[in-house]
């Protein structure tokens, strides 16, 4: 389960293990749906060791397989998560068959489409996703109205719009199609709806939105809804901090 003779908490366990995000791991705790030597767990302060049995919904916690990285073209229209409470499609009801259990580095929202990245070690995806790791995620941009080169330069001082914050922003103008203008966009945040937020406070209404890139990983011409694993060589060199943290806390 765990190999660290002093043990781990349990929801890195549970991440580690690729069923979930360490988030997750504490919401699903507080649910009830967790065990520990036949023990429902209340809360998700406690360690654990090899010698513990860990139980999710009724079914023994798989022991940590090696790490794996997917790159995913999520398709417009599907929700990032694992279960929608309003019922609508997830990426995993239409998720590639072959691939192990996995979890998502961040989320698209639901009319956003481009690269995703899966994971089946919960830990690597916090670790792409936080702001520290310095990862620049690039998109392409269609939105209603019109905007100059000048404007979107000003992003690169960062912007506030409702209240929030957002970092410095790369965006260069592509062309005008119509009513509608085309813009690549480069970020290292990733805050909820950032794009479409930092667009709005330009006046513009965003109607398409693509990632084409996560850090190294570049979508390509991955098929819409197509899904490919990074080769391990390649993930231990472009995640180098990763692993070296990792083998610094066994």
């Amino acid at each position: 389960m765990n190999d660290s003779p002093k043990g781990e908490r349990i929801a890195k366990v549970m991440a580690r293990a690729g069923i979930c995000s360490r988030r997750d791991a504490e919401k699903w705790i507080a649910d009830g749906r967790v065990s520990v030597n036949g023990r429902v767990l209340a809360t998700p302060a406690c360690v654990i060791t090899v010698q513990d049995e860990v139980v999710v919904d009724g079914r023994k916690l798989p022991h940590k397989e090696p790490t794996r990285l997917f790159m995913y073209h999520k398709p417009a229209g599907l929700v990032t998560t694992n279960r929608d409470e309003r019922g609508r499609e997830t990426i995993f009801d239409k998720m590639p068959q072959g691939l192990p259990r996995v979890v998502t580095v961040g989320r698209l929202d639901i009319n956003t489409e481009g690269l995703l990245l899966l994971t089946n070690d919960g830990e690597l995806a916090r670790y792409l996703e936080l702001p520290a790791t310095g990862w620049t995620r690039r998109y392409r941009v269609r939105a209603h109205g019109h905007v100059t080169q000048e404007k979107l330069d000003r992003l690169k001082k960062g912007v506030t719009h409702e209240g929030i914050n957002y970092g410095p922003i790369d965006a260069t103008f592509e062309k005008q199609q119509g009513a509608n203008v085309w813009v690549t966009m480069s970020l290292k945040e990733g805050k909820n709806r950032e794009v479409r937020n930092v667009m709005e406070k330009l006046g513009l209404t965003v109607n398409r939105l693509i990632r084409l890139s996560y850090g190294p990983f570049l979508l390509n011409d991955l098929p819409v809804g197509a899904a490919v694993e990074i080769k391990p060589k390649i993930m231990q060199e472009q995640i180098a901090g990763f692993f070296k943290k990792q083998t610094q806390d066994a």
